[in-house]
């Protein structure tokens, strides 16, 4: 009998320890009294994602040489076969007359052929005519051409200066100091931000180029109606160009690494 109960005391104690030690592995179980806190998930910082980051935004100023014009031909006849001849008539005039500036033919493209009736509301929505523009779009023309090359043009039979562009052929130079000044900014702006916060930067972890404006270009002429009776005398006497400077404009974003 006295062995039976030292067996049944010696079950009773190795159960105990057993659910003692079930207790402070389960999830979610209370920590006994006494007892450390370990929490549930331990959150690691990466030093790797301490960074200092910026933005930098730098232009360079450069005088354009080569300009784009966006001209057109409009043409009014009674029907739509007569008005189609007579505005192909206008373009042909017109592209025999920038030829002869020094235009060459690969520089010449003709888009946006536009037909329409003309209608009159008042009497029933009847066709009175119709109305045909061609858009030319003239390219790679020399800076100390231009005005020649639109009086030309307007003389020819152009009616419409939709837009001229002015263009610099030296952009890609003119961009890569652009990003070298913008990458010496970003750095000054981030050690600055550096040392404002006790520390200091470590090795360049990331730079991206942001969004730019590549055709570097502006429009000086916008929608100017050469049938209008104060615009023709000017055009007939010598476009005046004054094409001014275009901007050339880098923005980056750089990551610092930052040491403490």
């Amino acid at each position: 009998m006295k062995r039976s109960m030292t067996a049944v005391r010696a079950f009773l104690a190795g159960s105990l320890c057993l659910a003692g030690l079930s207790g402070l592995t389960g999830c979610g179980a209370a920590p006994a009294s006494g007892s450390v806190n370990v929490p549930s998930t331990i959150e690691v910082a990466n030093v790797e994602d301490q960074v200092i980051s910026v933005t930098a935004s730098e232009e360079v100023k450069v005088t354009p040489d080569i300009a784009e014009l966006n001209l057109s031909v409009t043409s009014q006849e009674a029907d739509a076969q007569s008005c189609q001849e007579a505005n192909s008539q206008a373009v042909n005039q017109v592209t025999e007359a920038l030829k002869a500036q020094g235009i060459q033919d690969t520089s010449i493209q003709t888009s946006n052929y536009n037909l329409y009736p003309i209608y009159d509301w008042e009497n029933g929505q009847t066709i009175t005519g119709y109305t045909m523009e061609t858009v030319i779009t003239v390219s790679d023309v020399a800076i100390d051409t231009v005005g020649d090359v639109l009086t030309a043009a307007v003389n020819a039979g152009v009616n419409n200066i939709q837009s001229v562009n002015y263009m610099s052929s030296q952009y890609d130079e003119s961009y890569r100091q652009a990003l070298e000044m913008a990458v010496q900014s970003a750095y000054e702006k981030a050690n600055a931000m550096a040392t404002a916060g006790g520390c200091s930067l470590g090795e360049v972890v990331k730079i991206e180029e942001r969004s730019t404006n590549s055709a570097a270009r502006y429009t000086a002429i916008s929608n100017m109606s050469m049938e209008d009776s104060a615009a023709a005398p000017a055009a007939a006497a010598g476009a005046a160009v004054m094409p001014g400077q275009v901007s050339v404009e880098a923005n980056i974003l750089v990551e610092y690494a930052v040491n403490r």
